[in-house]
């Protein structure tokens, strides 16, 4: 049995290539899985253009200049050499871009288990937890495509909204309603974001997005005001404001910084604008902070338990699909890919920011194409 990588150039992430190679035999306490299904969206753009910086690349590490960007997604054990897991197991987690991967499981519970390879000692637990399906309180079978693409996503949005709110929005609300700028307002993490914020007294959600997406954007009904990058100037230059940059745009983010003097707070995302990121110095007005969920995650946790984070999360998670998933004006439409050719396909439409945004991919290496008919 052979493993399909596909594989990215760190350097330049628009070069790819398909590599096939012998699978590796298993060691003792090692499973095999077959990477049923993983999802690709903005996010895992964001994981490639900030993967040396936050040790994306870590991973999966590929060696020679090139990368594993990491997905979410699901697998199914094909062999065990694992006491506690069993071929025909189906676990959600972090996978590569490939057909399959070999997994070192450590403590193994009746929810999953920890990946404990020893390049991923280091690496946030977060990242290196397994869910099996067949007790994860999120998992259905039918709602599988969408779990892969928003479940991560959607964790990072209430994660924002909730360090947000913990620090009382950084004072954007004393003296009025505070207004919320989301950059890249089209894309999932932002409109998760949005949803939630709008749930919220006291803020007032602004989406800003490319004049394309902007009818996407107000259908949402999750943006109490959607406007084009280039009408800035229709919010007062007064108003008390927070920055959440999904867009990563170093032009855009110094124009926000330039142009609102009662800026509170400026929290750096993700990297949807691949072709325009850049650095954060000599800004006027707050620093750029990065945001990194599994930081809010582990304060959660110590404060509330794991067991509470995790019913606050699900509840929420019920309550946002309920709305992507609404048979009459439905968030998101899913388009799968299968085979080489159509996930490199799919990957450069992702990278280039093309497509509607209405629709999510989901990939596949490790099943066939259909069969093409005459």
């Amino acid at each position: 049995m052979n493993t399909i990588d596909f594989l990215v150039r760190k350097d330049q992430l628009t070069t790819t290539e398909l590599r096939e190679t012998p699978a590796l035999a298993l060691e003792e306490g090692q499973v095999r899985l077959r990477v049923d299904k993983f999802a690709l969206t903005a996010n895992n753009i964001t994981y490639a253009a900030f993967g040396e910086a936050m040790n994306y690349w870590g991973f999966y590490p590929a060696g020679g200049g090139w990368g594993h960007i990491p997905v979410w997604g699901f697998g199914s054990v094909l062999e065990s050499r694992c006491h506690g897991v069993a071929v025909g197991e189906k676990f959600y987690g972090y996978y590569p871009m490939s057909s399959g991967v070999i997994l070192q499981p450590t403590r193994l519970s009746s929810g999953g288990f920890m990946e404990g390879a020893a390049h991923r000692a280091t690496l946030h637990p977060v990242y290196n937890s397994y869910s099996r399906c067949a007790t994860d309180p999120f998992h259905t079978e039918q709602s599988e495509d969408v779990q892969a693409l928003l479940r991560p996503l959607f964790m990072t949005s209430w994660l924002i909204d909730d360090f947000l709110a913990d620090n009382d929005f950084f004072g954007a609300r004393a003296s009025g309603t505070g207004l919320m700028l989301l950059s890249s307002a089209s894309c999932k993490t932002a409109y998760g974001t949005a949803f939630q914020l709008a749930q919220r007294q006291g803020v007032e959600v602004v989406g800003l997005t490319s004049a394309a997406n902007m009818d996407f954007c107000r259908g949402l009904g999750c943006y109490h005001q959607v406007l084009a990058y280039d009408q800035l100037d229709r919010i007062t230059s007064e108003a008390a404001c927070v920055y959440v940059d999904f867009a990563g745009n170093a032009g855009l983010r110094r124009r926000i910084h330039t142009r609102f003097e009662n800026l509170k707070y400026s929290s750096s995302i993700g990297g949807t604008h691949v072709g325009q990121l850049g650095g954060a110095r000599d800004l006027p007005g707050p620093r750029a902070t990065l945001f990194f969920a599994p930081a809010q995650i582990k304060k959660r946790n110590a404060q509330w338990g794991a067991d509470v984070l995790g019913q606050r999360l699900l509840a929420a998670w019920r309550g946002f699909i309920g709305k992507v998933g609404d048979p009459a004006a439905p968030w998101l439409v899913v388009r799968q890919h299968l085979g080489g050719k159509a996930v490199a396909a799919a990957y450069a439409e992702v990278l280039g920011g093309r497509g509607d945004p209405r629709v999510g991919h989901t990939l596949s290496l490790a099943l066939a194409p259909p069969a093409r008919t005459t």
